[in-house]
């Protein structure tokens, strides 16, 4: 039995017309998994399987987080996810892809969706995830800000006062503290 057996929806067999899985994911999920962008993380996962005329709709709720590490001060943190997803699947002769249809062997006559799962985790992960305000780390963040090139650094060491800006890039400069 493979280790992530759990994760296969057997579609040959379903008698009724729906049916819903529940499947937990966590750091052993990941580890399995082996991908570099989530590497750690738990949620809760729901398949919803609707039969209709030789194709199954998988329709997908996941719910938890993921550890990720702060843009800011590189620690780790909590990424909270809610995402959903869909998967349409139909039996064939072999493995393969139509459209948006993906296609799998009659004689297995099931999908092991872990790798979907997780794709739908690392697809709902935000480009920018930063501590909330005040919870990152104090000493990178002392750090950073004795590094961080300040207009007011330029005018003292050119010593000719305010040094004249474009307008435009002024709205720009609150970036830097968020």
């Amino acid at each position: 039995m493979g280790k992530l057996d759990k994760f296969k929806v057997e579609l040959r067999g379903m008698t009724a017309p729906t049916a819903t899985l529940e499947m937990d994911i966590d750091n052993n999920f990941f580890a399995l998994i082996d991908a570099p962008e989530v590497q750690k993380g738990k949620a809760q996962v729901t398949v919803n399987v609707t039969k209709k005329s030789g194709t199954f709709l998988l329709d997908f709720d996941i719910n938890g987080y993921v550890i990720v590490n702060c843009d800011r001060c590189l620690d780790e943190m909590e990424q909270p996810i809610a995402t959903t997803g869909s998967l349409s699947v139909k039996l064939g002769n072999d493995f393969g892809e139509d459209g948006d249809t993906v296609i799998v062997p009659e004689r297995d006559g099931y999908i092991n969706v872990a790798w979907y799962i997780y794709e739908f985790v690392a697809l709902a992960i935000p480009l920018k995830h930063v501590h909330a305000p005040g919870k990152c780390n104090r000493e990178m963040m002392d750090k950073l800000r004795k590094h961080t090139a300040r207009e007011e650094d330029e005018e003292a060491a050119d010593g000719n006062g305010p040094v004249e800006t474009d307008p435009r890039w002024d709205a720009l400069k609150d970036i830097m503290d968020n």
